[in-house]
């Protein structure tokens, strides 16, 4: 089902979405081979529209085939180095082993250096151009290149929801964006990464629509703590947040409990900003004698953690730039949450 291209008139400008899906191959090895063949062809707008739509399709077909009972990796431990106060592992040495002993032990995993710096700084760049493009675009303008269309699934899902409130939150869909998904989506594959998520979660794993979001973050911005399977429901999952500029000092980075929770933390209590987020008491009580902590990232380096992670964006006004990430939510096919739009990865 490929996107064709049709236009809406708006104070006499037009901007380009992405339209109703049309035929295409069925099965999910055919559609492999053609999102391999897509991504080795140009990168010519109309080919990262059907790249786009046909990770969307496989996505679909991996929910639909999930196996049942997976398990996850075996936890390495013993190959798992100290962390004070963060555990930190090389790129290079991360497996799903590492990476599942690293979530038990210490809730979290800081990866340096996932991808190197210059293609962050890059997609830095390239997200703030979508987010000026997305600003052209309700605003009446004419969008060009694909940095902003909003991506229309397949039927069976309807119409994706939420917008408004993602970019109050500082954020834009990365499937909006079909020329910096397909940035996205390489500079993954090239670390490595569609594999140790499928090997720690012990099966085929897809990203969704509305969870893999590019991020820019004002110093204003204001963080709230939660867990994100407190909202997800009772799914298996990996969130990979990657830094695309310097955060945590100069610009909001993240503010974390560095520990394993096994359980979900009281939510909406007296201080809470919202019912079902936590506020800053209850968070440092899970914090323990750990403390709450601010790490500072440099451009490609990545934070790993699952559904029961405790976080929040830690911000600041006196702080003088804005923070670009990228956040990309994995579900095993086993527990994709129905509610979601799947992208094969």
């Amino acid at each position: 089902m490929w996107p064709r291209r049709r236009s809406r008139e708006r104070e006499g400008a037009t901007a380009t979405l992405a339209a109703e899906p049309q035929p295409s191959p069925h099965g999910l090895e055919e559609l492999r081979a053609e999102i391999q063949r897509l991504s080795g062809a140009s990168g010519d707008l109309e080919t990262r529209r059907r790249l786009l739509r046909a990770r969307h399709l496989a996505g679909i077909c991996i929910v639909d085939d999930a196996r049942e009972n997976p398990r996850f990796a075996e936890p390495g431990a013993a190959g798992l180095p100290t962390g004070d106060p963060l555990l930190e592992i090389p790129s290079g040495s991360l497996t799903p082993e590492l990476l599942r002993a690293g979530i038990l032990r210490d809730g979290c995993v800081l990866i340096r250096g996932l991808i190197p710096r210059a293609d962050a700084e890059y997609l830095a760049g390239e997200i703030d151009r979508a987010y000026a493009e997305r600003t052209r675009y309700g605003e009446g303008g004419l969008v060009v290149d694909g940095y902003y269309e909003e991506f229309q699934p397949h039927p069976r899902f309807g119409a994706v929801q939420g917008r408004a409130w993602i970019e109050g939150g500082g954020g834009l869909l990365a499937a909006d964006s079909p020329r910096l998904c397909a940035e996205m989506m390489d500079r993954f594959e090239a670390a490595g990464i569609p594999e140790l998520v499928s090997g720690y979660l012990g099966e085929p794993a897809a990203i969704s629509v509305q969870k893999t979001t590019l991020r820019k973050a004002e110093p204003a911005v204001p963080g709230a703590w939660h867990q994100d399977g407190s909202f997800m429901g009772p799914v298996r999952a990996l969130n990979l947040w990657l830094a695309a500029s310097r955060c945590g000092d100069e610009a909001p980075g993240l503010d974390i409990v560095p520990r394993r929770l096994d359980s979900y933390v009281a939510t909406g209590t007296e201080g809470a900003k919202l019912s079902w987020t936590i506020s800053d008491e209850v968070a440092r009580e899970a914090a323990g004698a750990r403390g709450v902590i601010r790490p500072i990232f440099e451009p490609g380096d990545a934070l790993l953690f699952d559904e029961l992670f405790l976080h929040k964006t830690g911000s600041d006004p006196r702080m003088p730039k804005p923070r670009f990430a990228i956040e990309r939510w994995f579900f095993g096919a086993s527990r994709f949450p129905a509610e979601y739009v799947p992208i094969a990865v």
